[in-house]
């Protein structure tokens, strides 16, 4: 099953914490790893699954990747998210 929705994305907290952890600087999937309770190779497939949805990039570095965020696939889903909000809403408390 391929996951190219950035909301199916970001719905499995594995996937979150990944994205947590990469807002703080690039790192690579070993990196990552050992922050989760999960193999590598798992951590590898939920890298494929947010680079897929566009909301990370990858950068070979010899024989590693780095991943990072992307910014212009977090403004593709704030600039969606943004229709949502209006001037009225935002400026009025309890609405």
């Amino acid at each position: 099953m391929m996951f190219s929705d950035a909301f199916m994305a970001i719905a499995d907290p594995n996937r979150r914490y990944l994205l947590e952890e990469l807002r703080r600087g690039p790192k690579t999937v070993n990196e990552l790893a050992a922050g989760l309770p999960v193999s590598r190779p798992a951590v590898s497939q939920h890298l494929k699954v947010l680079l897929d949805a566009g909301l990370v990039n990858a950068k070979p570095e010899g024989t590693r990747r780095v991943y990072t965020v992307s910014n212009a696939g977090f403004l593709k889903l704030n600039i969606w998210l943004d229709q949502f909000w209006d001037a009225e809403q935002l400026g009025s408390p309890g609405n």
